[in-house]
């Protein structure tokens, strides 16, 4: 492979997880001949997050199943791995400041910084027993605790606390502030037939409920409901989504709304600096506005965007967005962004667990949902990457059938 870029060039990425790894690896992969710099607030090479709510909690997968890729990687392609946390951001020097003093240099930053956990702010969140789910460290925590736990109580009704309700092994309590689960990401007719699978599950759903606060004498002994009510709980999952962290770019004077700024490259408004994944607010060409995306897909692709850009490319960032979640029986995969949905459509059966969720706005399909059905997910993806996408009344005259109008629009 030819070489890009000169050997005295420094990228570097601060971030170890899926978006920082993978700009490091495409940097590689897209001839970059320079250093290249992968700064992480963790021991140990970078993981994948996902399974940590899943198979690790699970026990079914282990450390070694996590790694996005083994330790002499790295060696071979030449990526410094640094385990440290950056203080702050020298812009002027073009230096990232570590918190034990030291200097790293750069010729183009990558923020891959990521999300952290939104706190639930009441009264005894600090007890013994209320645990989050961010980190490896975390899942190691959380799988011990369920060992000798009786009463488990999940506050937060999104990807996260469900996955857990359905992989911790027993039945738990999902308490939800919101009127429907998913409410953030799904569909109504999604969030229905969630709620109804965990509790066939065994699971408690209470929906339109508050925490107020958390009691106990040292430990967490019951979590206090905002109609007064008392759950006895020896343990709580707090997961009531993330905030993106944006306070390096903030101090160093970056623009940050929702996320870091940044345009159609990933390029903030210091031309050094890129930022990409959880923590980027980027102009989303689905979405028609500004969007900051919590998902694999979208922290790959940027990833390899940045690094494509910085090896001389320069095509914007028009990925199309899809999500999964994994919950007992169920697979969900999602295609497209669902904001300001005016028209939904459901086919297959809802009752056997296969159907997938058409919605559209103003007429034209805007995103798929899917559980069990992945055909349907396949031909949606392919539907979304086409010039224009399908209307209503295209999709009518297939009987919206999605793989019936990717065969003909094939055929056409």
């Amino acid at each position: 492979m030819s070489t890009v870029g000169t050997g005295s060039e420094t990228v570097l990425v601060v971030g170890g997880g899926q978006s920082g790894f993978q700009a490091v690896a495409s940097l590689r992969d897209k001839g970059f001949a320079g250093r290249v710099v992968l700064v992480g607030d963790e021991p140990g090479v970078p993981y994948q997050r996902p399974p940590l709510s899943k198979a690790y909690l699970k026990g079914t997968a282990g450390d070694e199943a996590l790694r996005l890729r083994p330790e002499d990687f790295f060696a071979e392609k030449d990526i410094q791995l640094v385990a440290g946390r950056v203080g702050s951001l020298d812009r002027d020097a073009a230096q990232v400041v570590l918190e034990d003093g030291g200097r790293l240099t750069y010729d183009h930053l990558v923020l891959a910084t990521g999300a952290r956990n939104r706190t639930l702010p009441v009264p005894g969140t600090d007890l013994d027993g209320v645990l989050m789910l961010r980190t490896r460290a975390d899942a190691d925590r959380l799988r011990g605790e369920l060992a000798g736990a009786r009463n488990v109580v999940v506050i937060g009704g999104g990807f996260i606390g469900l996955e857990f309700a359905s992989h911790a092994g027993r039945p738990v309590t999902v308490v939800e502030a919101q009127d429907r689960l998913l409410a953030r990401v799904a569909s109504p007719e999604i969030s229905e037939f969630f709620a109804r699978l965990h509790r066939d599950a065994g699971h408690t759903v209470l929906l339109g409920t508050g925490v107020t606060a958390l009691h106990g004498g040292g430990r967490v002994e019951s979590v206090e409901l905002s109609d007064g009510r008392r759950l006895p709980a020896d343990l709580v999952v707090v997961a009531v989504g993330v905030v993106p962290d944006t306070g390096l770019a903030e101090a160093a004077g970056l623009a940050v709304t929702n996320g870091v700024v940044v345009d159609e490259h990933l390029r903030t408004e210091d031309p050094k600096i890129f930022a990409i994944g959880d923590c980027a607010n980027f102009p989303c060409v689905q979405a028609g506005a500004a969007t900051r995306l919590e998902s694999v897909q979208n922290a790959v692709d940027q990833a390899r965007c940045v690094a494509a850009s910085i090896t001389g490319g320069s095509a914007p960032y028009d990925s199309l967005p899809w999500f999964w979640t994994d919950q007992a029986a169920a697979k969900l995969q999602i295609v497209g962004i669902l904001a300001d949905a005016d028209q939904t459509v459901v086919t297959g059966d809802v009752a056997e667990g296969k159907f997938s969720v058409l919605s559209f706005r103003e007429g034209v399909l805007i995103a798929v949902e899917s559980v069990n059905r992945p055909a349907d997910h396949i031909a949606a993806r392919r539907l979304f990457t086409a010039e224009q996408r399908p209307s209503y009344v295209d999709l009518k005259a297939s009987a919206f059938d999605l793989k019936a109008h990717v065969k003909s629009r094939t055929a056409a």
